[in-house]
């Protein structure tokens, strides 16, 4: 299954390591030099020029990119567990699951 991140960028969900909320881990300064490392080597990838509210950490291909995206976090974690429920909902339907 995928998650639309914002803009016209999607991702499988296999692929994502994490969700991050800006707002709640900008303060510490393990983040912050994260994010500085990231942009540093080239792997930040920003969705849209809206103010950015999440980030998501994805590894396509043994490549690392940090999405910058416009959806808060809670909006993202919601798209996934609603894309999550549909998979189990079809699966349970065709009986794959008891």
């Amino acid at each position: 299954m995928i998650l639309h991140l914002g803009g016209n960028e999607v991702v499988p969900m296999k692929d994502i390591i994490a969700i991050m909320d800006l707002k709640k881990t900008e303060q510490a300064p393990v983040n912050i030099e994260f994010l500085n490392i990231a942009k540093e080597e080239g792997f930040v990838r920003r969705i849209s020029d809206e103010p950015i509210k999440s980030y998501i950490l994805v590894e396509v291909d043994k490549k690392t990119i940090l999405y910058l995206s416009p959806i808060s976090s809670t909006t993202l974690l919601k798209r996934s567990r609603s894309v999550t429920d549909f998979s189990v909902d079809k699966q349970l339907n065709k009986g794959d699951i008891k």
